[in-house]
C-alpha cells in the first residue's frame, strides 16, 4: 500500500512531494508579499512567510530581466511537524544525500520581471515558488518550466489545477520509476534508492500505463550540470572538494541567484555519496533571519556554505576564511578563463575582481590529467552533459577512495554474529579509535584505489574534526546497532522459548513477556520478516493465556 494512503489526511499525496506552492509579488506599499499559498490550509509561520518573501526575489543588484530560476533553503520554525511515518518509510530506502530535510525547506523559484506600463513601477514582478522537504532540484525546476509560463497568464485557477494534479501522483518510493502527469505532459522519473550502484546509468524509458502523451523522460531528479557550474574553477576542483569534505565555512559571491544557488548545490553534491552534514544556503540575503548569526565577528564563522549576490557582503564576510567571487564566464581564446587564488587581504572593495580568496593549502595534489581532459573537451565541443558525467565520476571515485577505508574499519567494529545469543542483551558496536584507524592506512588506505598523491593522513585527521565525520559516524553506528537488534530478534524467534519458560516463576515469565513485546515493536519498526514476528507474537499470546486470570488482565491492559 502507498504509504500516503495510510495517512488519510487531505492533500496527503501532494504533501509527499511538496509542502506548498506560494506566489510572491511586489507590493508598492508592503514590498515583497505573499499573494497566495496553496493548498490554502497549509500553515506557514510569519517568520517562514517573511523568509520566503525575501528569498523569492533576486537582489536588486542582480538586474534579472525576463524569467529567472533559482533555489533557496530556509530553516523551518521550531516545533513544526512533518508526516513522520511517511518520511521514515521514504528515508529508510533513499540515499542519505536525498533524504527529506528534518529542519529545513527547499524553495524552487521561477521569477518573472517584464516591462508593464499598467503597473506603477513599470514592471510586472512575480515569483512562483515550490516549497518542499525534498532536494529534487532538477525535477522541481523542470516542473516549474512547464507550469510557470501558463500560471503567469491564468493565475489562481491554473495553480489550483496543478496542485490537484500533483495530489494524484503516486508518492516517491526509492527504486521505482514513476509517471507524473502535469498540464498535458507526463514526466517519467526514477526515484534513486540507497541500493543503486553509484554512478550507474540512468533509467531507460518504460511505459506501463496507457498514457495519452508519450512521457518526457527526466534522466535525473536531482543532479545539476556540474560542468556548467564549475567551468571557471576547473583547475581548483581539488580544493573545493577538500573544503566541502572538511565542512569549511565558504561564501560564494555570484552575479545572479541562479549562478549562486547552482554553484552552492554543486559544491555540496561534490562529496556525494557522502552526505554534507553542515548548513548550506544556495541563496542568502541580508534580510535572512540568520543574517546576524552568520555575520557576527565575535566568534569564528560557522560551518556553512552561503551563496550571495549583494556586493555589500564583501565587507561583511572579510573575516571568513574562504570567499569565492564569481563573475560572468569570460573566454580566453576557446577556453573559459579560470579564476585565480588570491590573498584574503585583497578582498576589500565592492568592485573586487573574481577570484578564490583563501589561504587554504590542499592536502592532495590536483589531478592534472582530469583538468587536461576537460579543457580538451571544451575545445572539441564535447556536450556539457558528457563533461558533467566525467566530472561526476571523478568526484565519486575520489570520495569513494576516501570513504572505503573508513567503511572497512567501521565494519571491523561489528561484533561477531555468534556472539549474539537469545538470553543476553545484544553486544555493542566497538568504539571508533582514530589511532587504530590511522594504523590501518598503510595496508588498506586510499592509495589502493586513487592515483592522487599527498597528505591523506592529514586530510583524515582534519576530517575527524568536521561535522561531516560526525554525521557519517552517527548514521553508520545507528545502522549497525539496528543490525545487531535485528540479529538478536531473529535469534530470539528461533530459540525454544516454551522450554525456557517451563521451570520459571510467574514473575520471570511476566518479565519475559514485557521484554518480548518491546522487541516485537522494535522488530516491526525495523521491518523484520513477518513469519518470525508472527511466531514471536503467537508465543507471547499463548504464554499470557497460560498465566492466572489476574495476570492476564494486567498484561492485556498493558
Amino acid at each position: 500500500m502507498d504509504p500516503v494512503e495510510e495517512c488519510g489526511s487531505p492533500w496527503a499525496r501532494f504533501s509527499s512531494w511538496l509542502e506548498c506552492a506560494c506566489v510572491v509579488t511586489f507590493d508598492l506599499e508592503l514590498g515583497q508579499a505573499i499573494e497566495m499559498v496553496y493548498p490554502q490550509d497549509v500553515k506557514l509561520t510569519e517568520k517562514e512567510k517573511t523568509s520566503i518573501c525575501y528569498l523569492s526575489f533576486p537582489d536588486s543588484y542582480s538586474g534579472c530581466l525576463g524569467d529567472t530560476q533559482f533555489s533557496f533553503r530556509l530553516r523551518q520554525s521550531v516545533g513544526r511537524k512533518g508526516f513522520k511515518v511517511r518520511e521514515d518509510v521514504y528515508n529508510r530506502d533513499a540515499p542519505p544525500t536525498l533524504q527529506t530535510e528534518a529542519a529545513h525547506f527547499f524553495g524552487y523559484v521561477y521569477f518573472r520581471q517584464v516591462k508593464d506600463v499598467s503597473v506603477k513601477r513599470g514592471y510586472f514582478q512575480k515569483s512562483l515558488v515550490l516549497v518542499s522537504r525534498l532536494p529534487f532540484t532538477h525535477l522541481f525546476h523542470s516542473l516549474l518550466q512547464i507550469i510557470a509560463p501558463e500560471f503567469f497568464e491564468k493565475l489562481e485557477p491554473c495553480l489550483e489545477a496543478v496542485c490537484n494534479g500533483i495530489d494524484q501522483w503516486p508518492s516517491p518510493v526509492p527504486g521505482l520509476t514513476l509517471n507524473l502527469p502535469v498540464m498535458g505532459v507526463v514526466l517519467q522519473v526514477r526515484i534513486p534508492s540507497k541500493t543503486d550502484k553509484p554512478g550507474g546509468s540512468p533509467v531507460r524509458q518504460t511505459a506501463k500505463e496507457n498514457l495519452l502523451a508519450a512521457p518526457t523522460l527526466l534522466p535525473t531528479i536531482h543532479e545539476l550540470d556540474l560542468f556548467n557550474c564549475f567551468q571557471s574553477v576547473l583547475v581548483h576542483l581539488q580544493m573545493f572538494w577538500e573544503l566541502m569534505l572538511l565542512g569549511e565555512p565558504l561564501v560564494v559571491m555570484a552575479p545572479s541567484p541562479t549562478i549562486s544557488s547552482e554553484t552552492v548545490l554543486a559544491l555540496v553534491s561534490s562529496i556525494s555519496p557522502l552526505k554534507f552534514c553542515c548548513d548550506f544556503r544556495p541563496y542568502f540575503t541580508i534580510h535572512d533571519s540568520e543574517f546576524r548569526e552568520y555575520t557576527t565577528r565575535t566568534q569564528a564563522p560557522p560551518n556553512v556554505v552561503l551563496g550571495v549576490t549583494n556586493p555589500f557582503f564583501i565587507k561583511t564576510f572579510q573575516n571568513w576564511p574562504h570567499v569565492v567571487r564569481l563573475g560572468e564566464i569570460k573566454m580566453a581564446g576557446d577556453l573559459p578563463k579560470q579564476v585565480k587564488v588570491k590573498k584574503l587581504s585583497k578582498l576589500k572593495s565592492l568592485d573586487t575582481k573574481p577570484g578564490i580568496y583563501t589561504a587554504f593549502k590542499t592536502f592532495l595534489h590536483k589531478d592534472k590529467i582530469l583538468i587536461k581532459r576537460l579543457l580538451k573537451g571544451i575545445q572539441r565541443k564535447r556536450p556539457s552533459e558528457v563533461q558533467s558525467a566525467i566530472l561526476r565520476r571523478h568526484l565519486l571515485e575520489l570520495t569513494h577512495s576516501f570513504i572505503i577505508p573508513l567503511e572497512r574499519y567501521m565494519a571491523s567494529l561489528m561484533p561477531l554474529q555468534r556472539s549474539v545469543t537469545p538470553w543476553k542483551t545484544p553486544p555493542q558496536v566497538r568504539p571508533f579509535s582514530q589511532d587504530e584507524f590511522m594504523s590501518t592506512l598503510d595496508h588498506t588506505g586510499p592509495q589502493l584505489t586513487s592515483v592522487l598523491k599527498g597528505d591523506w593522513m592529514g586530510l583524515y585527521r582534519k576530517f575527524f574534526r568536521s561535522p561531516n565525520f560526525d554525521g557519517w559516524y552517527r548514521h553508520r553506528h545507528k545502522e549497525m546497532t539496528q543490525k545487531l537488534e535485528s540479529l538478536h530478534l531473529e535469534v530470539i524467534c528461533d530459540a525454544d522459548l516454551p522450554s525456557w519458560t517451563k521451570d520459571k516463576s510467574e514473575v520471570e515469565i511476566v518479565d519475559l513477556v514485557l521484554k518480548l513485546r518491546e522487541k516485537l515493536v522494535k522488530g516491526r519498526r525495523l521491518q523484520l520478516k513477518n513469519e518470525a514476528l508472527d511466531k514471536l507474537d503467537s508465543f507471547i499470546t499463548s504464554t499470557i493465556t497460560s498465566l492466572p486470570v489476574d495476570l492476564q488482565k494486567v498484561l492485556c491492559i498493558r
